[in-house]
């Protein structure tokens, strides 16, 4: 074979070999863009699940109102919820007979008025809570009327929960007395109470004088008799509030019987910033 013809097949298999070499460099490096792509498909479709992903839920904020609350007269409260209750109802003159629970604080005519727990009194279900002092005195008066209730006494510092209602509705007693009257000694056992309805805490604190005892309260809305003469007055009212800090206040048993809405004023004017005065005594004059 000539030279010439041997130098033409090296260098042809020379080529063939160049070639294959570039082929296969294009495969490796083609290799890892592949992987790069689809990675790059991947990620949207996490993004995706990112989003779909829901919220974590949110911590619930109490949410604290007034509107659900009426005051016809002195210390006769309503209160509207998943539950319907009164405290002290006096001078209720029409007759619902809607009350899920009465809770009554003390023996007085103007806070145990009979005829209007009549008239707020369910035919069937009803739970009435009284201090224990006064259990014989309610249990007598309602033995007549053919409702089917149930009633229970209370001493200051038990709790109750009427499971009969919802076993999320907690009743605690707390003492109500004079310190320097004598309309409501500590020994009569009459009480206020802590009203836990629908997560809210509400404090009736009775007919009372500014106590020790009312520095424990926790609560979100407190009613506290401000009229004087049988009660705190208006100044002792807003220093006892001061001392446990409600998130609402709401003056009781001034009106029409002592007090007037100047002392609703001058409480108002003394309580401390942060705590809101909303006034509810509907015959306050």
């Amino acid at each position: 074979m000539k030279r010439s013809s041997m130098k033409y097949i090296a260098f042809t298999l020379a080529l063939i070999l160049a070639l294959g070499l570039v082929s296969c460099g294009k495969k490796e490096s083609e290799a890892p863009a592949a992987d790069e792509k689809q990675e790059t498909q991947e990620e949207p479709e996490k993004q995706k699940e990112k989003q779909e992903k829901p919220d974590e839920p949110k911590a619930e904020v109490k949410k604290v109102k007034t509107d659900n609350i009426t005051i016809n007269t002195q210390s006769s409260i309503r209160i509207e919820g998943s539950k319907t209750v009164y405290l002290d109802p006096y001078q209720r003159k029409q007759a619902p007979h809607d009350a899920d629970l009465i809770l009554i604080t003390h023996a007085h005519y103007d806070h145990y008025d009979p005829a209007s727990i009549q008239n707020v009194l369910k035919d069937k279900g009803t739970v009435i809570v009284c201090p224990e002092s006064m259990h014989a005195e309610v249990s007598q008066m309602l033995a007549g009327l053919g409702k089917e209730y149930s009633l229970t006494g209370m001493e200051a510092g038990l709790e109750f929960t009427p499971t009969e209602l919802s076993k999320d509705i907690k009743i605690k007693a707390v003492p109500a007395y004079n310190t320097n009257k004598t309309f409501h000694p500590k020994a009569n056992g009459w009480l206020g109470y802590v009203l836990t309805l629908d997560g809210i805490r509400y404090f009736d604190a009775g007919d009372t004088d500014a106590i020790d005892e009312h520095k424990k309260i926790r609560c979100d809305v407190a009613f506290v008799p401000i009229g004087g003469t049988y009660t705190m007055t208006a100044d002792e009212a807003a220093a006892d509030v001061n001392a446990f800090r409600p998130e609402i206040v709401i003056p009781i048993h001034y009106g029409s019987i002592v007090g007037s809405s100047e002392d609703e004023k001058r409480f108002e004017d003394q309580v401390d910033d942060g705590i809101k005065v909303v006034a509810k005594v509907e015959d306050a004059k």
